[in-house]
């Protein structure tokens, strides 16, 4: 009985064996055929009935044909190059109307007589060209008389700093949620409804421009403020020479 189970294990044991090298054997196989395709591309020029046969396994358990799957493939990249070609041309037209509005604005804002036509232009732009719910430039006095102002709020240098002097001494533009505090100072009697807001700080202590929206996520913090720092600086270079300094 002993010699009988010792020859069934030696069976089994040649069996695995065989089983092992035959699979070492397989991997080789296979790694020579990949090989030889790499090293010869043009394998299958000649042999384009061959594509039919060799089968490739997808998500759900099925297999296709080579042909099928790069058919599928060329297919699948087509779409995505017609969606990225879309993309480029809706960018394209964007940036073309985003110049015009902002040549339009600029012009209007050098064809100012005095700082209320420039605010009007400034707050018809916004609020028309690009839909801009709330609109606000603060100047920090001394300024010429009211009748000329328009639409432009004003406010002493110290009671600005007072309101939203973290703003003012950052510098930069600034965007996002702001305080009550700062909101109400920027917007007056709109405050409230501001959910989120960018504001730009006017060089040499001229001002400040703002614009808000009611949707909180609108003006995010990681938004871009290229446009509004142009705009700011258009004003920067304009405004003295209106305000008489």
């Amino acid at each position: 009985m002993m010699e009988q189970t010792d020859a069934n294990q030696s069976s089994e044991e040649i069996v695995a064996g065989s089983h092992k090298e035959t699979q070492r054997d397989d991997k080789l196989l296979a790694r020579q055929v990949a090989r030889y395709l790499m090293q010869n591309p043009e394998f299958f020029v000649d042999r384009m009935d061959l594509l039919e046969t060799i089968k490739l396994p997808r998500e759900n358990g099925k297999t296709v044909s080579l042909m099928t799957h790069q058919t599928n493939l060329l297919r699948e990249r087509n779409i995505e190059m017609r969606q990225r070609l879309d993309q480029l041309l809706h960018n394209a037209r964007d940036n073309d109307q985003l110049f015009f509005n902002s040549r339009r604005l600029i012009l209007a804002l050098l064809e100012a007589q005095d700082i209320g036509e420039a605010t009007d232009a400034l707050y018809s732009s916004f609020a028309n060209d690009f839909n801009v719910e709330f609109t606000n430039l603060t100047l920090f006095g001394p300024l010429p008389s009211t009748r000329s102002l328009g639409q432009v709020q004003t406010s002493s240098l110290a009671g600005a700093e007072t309101a939203i002097g973290g703003i003012l001494r950052n510098g930069r533009p600034v965007c996002g949620a702001l305080r009550p505090g700062e909101k109400e100072f920027l917007f007056g009697e709109s405050w409230q409804d501001v959910a989120s807001a960018a504001v730009v700080p006017l060089g040499n202590q001229l001002g400040v421009l703002a614009v808000g929206s009611s949707d909180p996520q609108y003006y995010r913090s990681s938004l871009g403020t290229l446009f509004l720092s142009y705009i700011g600086e258009v004003l920067e270079r304009l405004l003295p020479s209106l305000m008489g300094r």
